[in-house]
């Protein structure tokens, strides 16, 4: 397929940006703002390139869904992350490469953060091209989208609440507090939640018809990386020395939406 030179393009173009700015920053945790960015640099690439070929209704949809969602997702993460230092993910996982830090940030970070945006952005790839109507699964897919927007916007905006609250406290009293409150009481990620949400909904919409549901490698992918991987994984190791986590544990689910366990349970 012709396009796939262009979305490969966009994503190497974004990713070769970021990596710069990421030097002139002096940290490399700005791949993470431009993770979203790159999945709305493909929906767009993907939208202009299908053009004469797929279902326009299909062909909106995907851009708009990619966009938003990944807009979203760059404006959050940049201002999270705005004066503070690198990420000790990327400290840790750096650290062995002194001799040629650039080479060595491009290696781990920035090259396996482009092919892993390129292969899980499929859906947007290939259901750009499709000529069927929208139909019932890929209405099903907007669905499922606006619920993980939910629970990512929602619940990312109760986290930021809960940590200007904590900081606005006297140490001592927050020193065992943990945050289950919201969308939190029921799912100790809603935000991970969320976004494997939005990605099986875009792969409904690409799977609506043939060969959109091929694509289906991409959103199991993703949501590998968000429960075993970089995501929930990765948080919870480093979490669980914090006091009163390992309690909200014990009574919250780590993943899908459920109702808190009593204790003693």
């Amino acid at each position: 397929m012709a396009s796939l030179g262009w979305t490969g393009g966009v994503v190497v173009g974004l990713i070769a940006v970021t990596a710069g700015l990421g030097v002139l920053a002096g940290r490399h945790n700005v791949v993470d703002t431009a993770w979203g960015l790159l999945f709305a640099g493909v929906g767009l690439a993907a939208f202009v390139t299908s053009q004469g070929h797929g279902d326009p209704v299909r062909r909106w949809v995907l851009v708009v869904l990619a966009g938003v969602w990944g807009i979203r997702l760059a404006v959050h993460l940049g201002r999270r992350s705005a004066g503070r230092g690198e990420d000790p993910r990327y400290e840790k996982l750096l650290g062995s490469g002194r001799a040629h830090p650039f080479l060595n940030a491009v290696l781990k970070v920035y090259a396996p953060q482009a092919v892993l945006a390129f292969v899980i952005s499929a859906p947007l790839q290939v259901g750009a091209f499709e000529a069927g109507r929208v139909g019932p699964v890929a209405v099903l897919g907007v669905v499922l989208w606006c619920v993980g927007m939910v629970f990512e916007t929602v619940g990312d905006a109760q986290l930021e609440r809960y940590k200007r609250w904590k900081r606005a406290q006297p140490p001592e009293q927050v020193a065992a507090s943990v945050m289950d409150r919201g969308l939190w009481r029921f799912t100790r990620h809603p935000n991970y939640f969320g976004d494997a949400c939005v990605w099986w909904g875009i792969f409904l919409v690409a799977a609506d018809h043939w060969p959109g549901v091929l694509t289906v490698p991409a959103p199991l992918l993703m949501t590998y990386l968000l429960t075993r991987g970089s995501g929930k994984k990765t948080l919870e190791r480093s979490m669980i020395t914090r006091p009163g986590y390992p309690a909200y544990m014990r009574r919250t689910s780590g993943f899908l939406p459920l109702p808190p366990r009593r204790a003693g349970r």
